[in-house]
Protein backbone atom coordinates (compact mmCIF):
# COMPACT_ATOMS: atom_id res chain seq x y z
CA UNK A 1 0.00 0.00 0.00
CA UNK A 2 1.39 3.12 -1.18
CA UNK A 3 0.59 6.67 1.32
CA UNK A 4 1.84 10.16 1.25
CA UNK A 5 1.95 11.91 4.78
CA UNK A 6 3.25 14.59 6.71
CA UNK A 7 3.55 13.20 10.15
CA UNK A 8 6.83 13.07 12.46
CA UNK A 9 8.53 9.92 12.29
CA UNK A 10 10.80 8.43 15.31
CA UNK A 11 13.66 8.77 12.71
CA UNK A 12 15.07 12.10 11.03
CA UNK A 13 13.04 14.58 9.31
CA UNK A 14 15.29 14.49 6.20
CA UNK A 15 14.22 12.16 3.56
CA UNK A 16 15.98 9.47 2.10
CA UNK A 17 14.32 7.03 0.25
CA UNK A 18 14.80 3.57 1.28
CA UNK A 19 15.20 4.05 4.95
CA UNK A 20 13.05 2.68 7.58
CA UNK A 21 10.09 4.81 8.46
CA UNK A 22 7.88 4.83 11.68
CA UNK A 23 5.21 7.30 12.90
CA UNK A 24 6.35 9.10 15.82
CA UNK A 25 2.36 8.89 17.32
CA UNK A 26 3.38 11.15 20.44
CA UNK A 27 3.55 14.46 18.18
CA UNK A 28 0.73 15.17 16.60
CA UNK A 29 1.96 18.46 15.24
CA UNK A 30 1.90 18.68 11.38
CA UNK A 31 5.66 18.65 9.08
CA UNK A 32 6.08 21.01 6.43
CA UNK A 33 7.80 18.12 5.03
CA UNK A 34 5.93 15.67 3.00
CA UNK A 35 6.83 11.68 3.11
CA UNK A 36 5.69 9.19 0.46
CA UNK A 37 5.76 5.69 1.69
CA UNK A 38 4.74 2.32 0.94
CA UNK A 39 3.41 0.34 4.13
CA UNK A 40 5.47 -2.36 5.46
CA UNK A 41 5.16 -4.98 8.13
CA UNK A 42 3.70 -4.02 11.36
CA UNK A 43 4.71 -0.42 12.41
CA UNK A 44 7.90 -0.94 9.89
CA UNK A 45 7.20 1.22 6.80
CA UNK A 46 9.87 2.60 3.98
CA UNK A 47 10.20 5.90 2.36
CA UNK A 48 10.60 5.60 -1.35
CA UNK A 49 10.37 9.67 -2.21
CA UNK A 50 7.93 11.20 -4.75
CA UNK A 51 9.46 10.31 -8.03
CA UNK A 52 9.03 6.84 -7.18
CA UNK A 53 5.39 6.69 -5.68
CA UNK A 54 4.26 8.90 -9.01
CA UNK A 55 6.48 6.09 -10.59
CA UNK A 56 4.12 3.08 -9.07
CA UNK A 57 1.10 4.99 -9.19
CA UNK A 58 1.74 5.23 -13.14
CA UNK A 59 2.58 2.01 -13.71
CA UNK A 60 -0.15 0.40 -11.46
CA UNK A 61 -3.02 -1.41 -13.56
CA UNK A 62 -5.38 0.59 -12.24
CA UNK A 63 -7.21 3.27 -14.43
CA UNK A 64 -8.19 5.77 -11.59
CA UNK A 65 -6.87 6.46 -8.15
CA UNK A 66 -9.16 7.40 -5.42
CA UNK A 67 -7.02 10.02 -2.59
CA UNK A 68 -8.67 9.16 1.20
CA UNK A 69 -8.21 11.72 3.46
CA UNK A 70 -9.37 10.62 6.86
CA UNK A 71 -10.98 12.07 9.67
CA UNK A 72 -10.26 13.64 13.11
CA UNK A 73 -8.74 11.44 16.18
CA UNK A 74 -7.68 8.25 13.55
CA UNK A 75 -4.20 7.15 13.77
CA UNK A 76 -2.54 5.27 10.96
CA UNK A 77 -3.13 1.89 12.00
CA UNK A 78 -7.12 2.62 11.97
CA UNK A 79 -6.47 4.69 8.25
CA UNK A 80 -4.51 1.51 7.31
CA UNK A 81 -7.49 -0.53 7.90
CA UNK A 82 -9.94 1.97 6.14
CA UNK A 83 -8.07 1.90 2.88
CA UNK A 84 -7.83 -1.95 3.05
CA UNK A 85 -11.50 -1.91 3.52
CA UNK A 86 -12.20 0.80 0.32
CA UNK A 87 -9.48 -1.30 -1.63
CA UNK A 88 -11.13 -4.40 -1.27
CA UNK A 89 -14.68 -3.01 -2.31
CA UNK A 90 -13.10 -1.09 -5.36
CA UNK A 91 -11.87 -4.31 -5.93
CA UNK A 92 -14.94 -6.89 -5.69
CA UNK A 93 -16.81 -4.15 -8.19
CA UNK A 94 -14.23 -4.41 -10.46
CA UNK A 95 -10.51 -5.49 -10.50
CA UNK A 96 -7.98 -2.84 -11.43
CA UNK A 97 -10.30 -0.24 -11.99
CA UNK A 98 -9.53 1.71 -8.43
CA UNK A 99 -6.25 2.27 -6.55
CA UNK A 100 -6.66 3.85 -2.61
CA UNK A 101 -3.95 5.76 -1.54
CA UNK A 102 -4.21 7.68 1.92
CA UNK A 103 -2.96 11.13 2.38
CA UNK A 104 -2.11 10.62 6.26
CA UNK A 105 -1.93 14.07 8.27
CA UNK A 106 -1.36 14.20 11.81
CA UNK A 107 -4.02 13.29 14.50
CA UNK A 108 -3.99 13.77 18.35
CA UNK A 109 -3.65 10.54 20.42
CA UNK A 110 -5.10 11.93 23.44
CA UNK A 111 -8.26 10.84 25.45
CA UNK A 112 -9.79 14.37 25.91
CA UNK A 113 -12.54 14.07 23.09
CA UNK A 114 -12.53 18.37 22.96
CA UNK A 115 -8.76 18.97 23.44
CA UNK A 116 -8.29 16.42 20.75
CA UNK A 117 -11.20 17.87 18.34
CA UNK A 118 -9.85 21.16 18.54
CA UNK A 119 -6.32 20.09 18.42
CA UNK A 120 -6.87 18.05 15.08
CA UNK A 121 -8.69 20.89 13.65
CA UNK A 122 -5.43 23.17 13.56
CA UNK A 123 -3.77 20.05 12.42
CA UNK A 124 -5.85 19.99 9.61
CA UNK A 125 -5.88 23.85 8.44
CA UNK A 126 -1.92 23.41 8.89
CA UNK A 127 -1.43 20.50 6.75
CA UNK A 128 -3.01 22.28 3.98
CA UNK A 129 0.34 23.93 3.54
CA UNK A 130 2.21 20.41 3.28
CA UNK A 131 -0.21 18.50 0.71
CA UNK A 132 -0.56 22.06 -1.14
CA UNK A 133 3.78 20.85 -1.86
CA UNK A 134 2.30 17.34 -3.11
CA UNK A 135 -0.22 19.01 -5.87
CA UNK A 136 3.12 20.99 -7.05
CA UNK A 137 4.83 17.86 -7.45
CA UNK A 138 2.31 16.14 -9.08
CA UNK A 139 1.82 19.07 -11.61
CA UNK A 140 5.59 19.20 -12.36
CA UNK A 141 6.20 15.24 -12.49
CA UNK A 142 3.09 15.38 -14.81
CA UNK A 143 4.32 18.19 -17.08
CA UNK A 144 7.77 16.70 -17.75
CA UNK A 145 6.36 13.42 -18.66
CA UNK A 146 4.42 15.77 -20.87
CA UNK A 147 7.20 17.52 -22.17
CA UNK A 148 9.60 14.49 -22.78
CA UNK A 149 8.46 12.40 -26.42
CA UNK A 150 10.07 9.53 -25.13
CA UNK A 151 7.88 9.22 -21.71
CA UNK A 152 4.31 8.68 -22.04
CA UNK A 153 1.87 11.02 -19.65
CA UNK A 154 -0.27 9.64 -16.70
CA UNK A 155 -3.79 9.44 -17.99
CA UNK A 156 -5.03 8.12 -14.76
CA UNK A 157 -8.14 9.96 -13.31
CA UNK A 158 -7.79 11.42 -9.84
CA UNK A 159 -10.70 11.52 -7.58
CA UNK A 160 -10.51 12.54 -3.55
CA UNK A 161 -12.80 11.38 -1.24
CA UNK A 162 -12.47 13.23 2.10
CA UNK A 163 -14.33 12.12 5.48
CA UNK A 164 -15.42 14.22 8.63
CA UNK A 165 -12.73 16.64 9.51
CA UNK A 166 -10.82 15.30 6.64
CA UNK A 167 -12.64 17.96 4.47
CA UNK A 168 -10.80 20.64 6.11
CA UNK A 169 -7.26 19.49 4.27
CA UNK A 170 -8.28 19.69 0.56
CA UNK A 171 -10.00 22.78 1.25
CA UNK A 172 -6.81 24.67 2.75
CA UNK A 173 -4.63 22.73 0.71
CA UNK A 174 -6.26 24.50 -2.47
CA UNK A 175 -6.26 27.80 -0.65
CA UNK A 176 -2.67 27.91 0.40
CA UNK A 177 -2.15 26.06 -3.13
CA UNK A 178 -4.30 28.79 -4.97
CA UNK A 179 -2.41 31.63 -2.65
CA UNK A 180 1.30 31.19 -2.82
CA UNK A 181 2.19 28.93 -5.96
CA UNK A 182 -0.69 29.62 -8.74
CA UNK A 183 -1.15 32.83 -11.11
CA UNK A 184 -4.40 32.05 -12.30
CA UNK A 185 -6.42 29.95 -10.37
CA UNK A 186 -6.61 26.35 -9.37
CA UNK A 187 -6.55 23.48 -12.18
CA UNK A 188 -8.96 20.61 -12.64
CA UNK A 189 -6.99 18.09 -11.34
CA UNK A 190 -9.66 15.27 -9.85
CA UNK A 191 -12.63 13.93 -11.75
CA UNK A 192 -14.58 13.61 -8.31
CA UNK A 193 -14.38 14.93 -4.92
CA UNK A 194 -16.49 13.09 -2.38
CA UNK A 195 -16.75 14.99 0.83
CA UNK A 196 -18.80 12.74 3.54
CA UNK A 197 -20.03 14.16 6.67
CA UNK A 198 -17.94 16.84 6.28
CA UNK A 199 -17.10 18.52 9.74
CA UNK A 200 -16.79 22.12 8.33
CA UNK A 201 -19.33 24.89 7.98
CA UNK A 202 -21.96 23.93 5.55
CA UNK A 203 -21.48 27.56 3.55
CA UNK A 204 -18.06 26.76 3.23
CA UNK A 205 -18.95 25.19 -0.87
CA UNK A 206 -21.06 28.44 -1.26
CA UNK A 207 -19.20 31.12 -4.33
CA UNK A 208 -16.88 33.21 -2.55
CA UNK A 209 -16.00 30.79 0.32
CA UNK A 210 -12.80 29.01 0.54
CA UNK A 211 -14.38 25.49 -0.48
CA UNK A 212 -15.19 26.83 -3.42
CA UNK A 213 -11.98 26.55 -4.71
CA UNK A 214 -12.48 22.16 -4.19
CA UNK A 215 -15.30 23.25 -7.34
CA UNK A 216 -12.96 24.37 -9.54
CA UNK A 217 -10.24 21.99 -9.12
CA UNK A 218 -13.14 18.87 -9.50
CA UNK A 219 -14.95 18.09 -12.25
CA UNK A 220 -17.67 17.05 -9.72
CA UNK A 221 -18.13 17.66 -5.80
CA UNK A 222 -20.64 15.17 -4.15
CA UNK A 223 -21.54 16.09 -0.62
CA UNK A 224 -23.09 13.62 1.57
CA UNK A 225 -25.03 13.99 4.57
CA UNK A 226 -27.00 12.64 7.22
CA UNK A 227 -28.84 14.94 10.01
CA UNK A 228 -28.88 12.42 12.89
CA UNK A 229 -24.77 12.16 12.53
CA UNK A 230 -24.23 11.60 16.25
CA UNK A 231 -20.24 12.27 15.88
CA UNK A 232 -21.57 15.76 13.76
CA UNK A 233 -23.99 16.58 16.62
CA UNK A 234 -20.50 16.41 19.33
CA UNK A 235 -18.67 18.74 16.92
CA UNK A 236 -21.57 21.04 16.74
CA UNK A 237 -21.06 21.21 20.66
CA UNK A 238 -17.19 21.37 20.83
CA UNK A 239 -17.95 24.42 18.43
CA UNK A 240 -20.66 26.04 20.44
CA UNK A 241 -19.12 25.44 23.79
CA UNK A 242 -15.59 27.89 21.66
CA UNK A 243 -18.19 30.11 20.01
CA UNK A 244 -18.36 28.89 17.25
CA UNK A 245 -22.44 28.54 15.54
CA UNK A 246 -22.84 26.77 12.22
CA UNK A 247 -24.27 23.92 11.09
CA UNK A 248 -21.62 21.16 9.71
CA UNK A 249 -21.90 20.55 6.11
CA UNK A 250 -22.22 16.89 6.64
CA UNK A 251 -25.47 17.41 8.89
CA UNK A 252 -27.53 19.29 6.41
CA UNK A 253 -25.61 20.02 3.10
CA UNK A 254 -24.89 23.22 1.62
CA UNK A 255 -26.79 25.63 3.18
CA UNK A 256 -28.33 27.27 -0.12
CA UNK A 257 -27.88 24.69 -2.97
CA UNK A 258 -28.69 27.87 -5.59
CA UNK A 259 -25.11 29.33 -3.83
CA UNK A 260 -23.39 26.66 -4.86
CA UNK A 261 -21.23 26.23 -8.07
CA UNK A 262 -23.44 24.09 -10.79
CA UNK A 263 -21.42 21.27 -10.13
CA UNK A 264 -21.92 20.71 -6.47
CA UNK A 265 -24.34 17.61 -5.60
CA UNK A 266 -25.93 16.88 -2.40
CA UNK A 267 -26.92 13.31 -1.54
CA UNK A 268 -29.27 12.91 1.74
CA UNK A 269 -28.06 9.16 3.41
CA UNK A 270 -30.34 9.91 6.48
CA UNK A 271 -32.20 6.60 6.00
CA UNK A 272 -29.15 4.41 5.94
CA UNK A 273 -26.00 5.84 7.75
CA UNK A 274 -27.04 4.64 11.46
CA UNK A 275 -27.93 1.05 9.77
CA UNK A 276 -24.11 1.06 8.55
CA UNK A 277 -22.83 2.92 11.64
CA UNK A 278 -24.37 1.78 14.69
CA UNK A 279 -25.07 3.92 16.70
CA UNK A 280 -23.04 7.07 15.64
CA UNK A 281 -24.07 7.21 12.11
CA UNK A 282 -20.70 8.68 11.23
CA UNK A 283 -18.72 6.14 8.98
CA UNK A 284 -21.23 5.16 6.58
CA UNK A 285 -19.38 5.40 3.60
CA UNK A 286 -18.24 1.52 2.93
CA UNK A 287 -19.62 -1.21 4.26
CA UNK A 288 -23.48 -2.09 4.10
CA UNK A 289 -25.05 -3.30 7.33
CA UNK A 290 -23.44 -6.61 6.71
CA UNK A 291 -19.89 -6.28 6.85
CA UNK A 292 -17.48 -6.87 3.66
CA UNK A 293 -20.40 -5.84 1.45
CA UNK A 294 -20.98 -2.93 -0.16
CA UNK A 295 -23.03 -0.04 1.07
CA UNK A 296 -25.34 1.71 -1.15
CA UNK A 297 -23.47 5.07 -0.46
CA UNK A 298 -20.23 3.18 -1.57
CA UNK A 299 -22.40 1.95 -4.55
CA UNK A 300 -22.88 5.20 -5.53
CA UNK A 301 -19.42 7.05 -5.08
CA UNK A 302 -18.01 4.05 -7.36
CA UNK A 303 -20.81 4.42 -10.11
CA UNK A 304 -19.80 8.20 -9.76
CA UNK A 305 -15.82 7.36 -10.77
CA UNK A 306 -16.71 4.81 -13.14
CA UNK A 307 -19.24 6.96 -14.96
CA UNK A 308 -17.73 10.66 -14.56
CA UNK A 309 -21.99 11.54 -13.79
CA UNK A 310 -23.05 12.16 -10.30
CA UNK A 311 -26.72 11.53 -11.71
CA UNK A 312 -26.52 10.11 -14.97
CA UNK A 313 -29.95 9.39 -16.10
CA UNK A 314 -30.76 13.34 -15.36
CA UNK A 315 -27.81 15.73 -15.99
CA UNK A 316 -29.75 18.34 -14.44
CA UNK A 317 -30.60 16.84 -11.25
CA UNK A 318 -28.36 18.16 -8.10
CA UNK A 319 -29.95 16.42 -5.23
CA UNK A 320 -31.28 12.55 -4.24
CA UNK A 321 -32.27 10.96 -1.10
CA UNK A 322 -30.62 7.51 -0.58
CA UNK A 323 -32.95 5.14 0.86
Amino acid sequence: MLFVTNRFPTQSIRSRNGRKFNFDLKNNAPSNSVFFCVKGKGEDHKEIGSLELLKRVKEAKHRQVLLYVHGFNNLPEHIFRKTKELQKLCDDKKKNEVLVVPLIWPCDNEEGIVKAYWDDKKSADQSGFSFARVLEKFMAWRNSDANDPGVAPCLKRINMLAHSMGSRVPRQTLVNWDKYDLASGVPLIFRNTFLVASDVVNETVHRGQPGELISHASRNVVVYYASDDLALRASKAANLKNKVASRRLGHSGPEDMEETPRNVFQVDCDDINTLYDTPKGHSYFTDAATPGKPGMVFNHIFQCMKSGRVFPDDPLQRSIILK
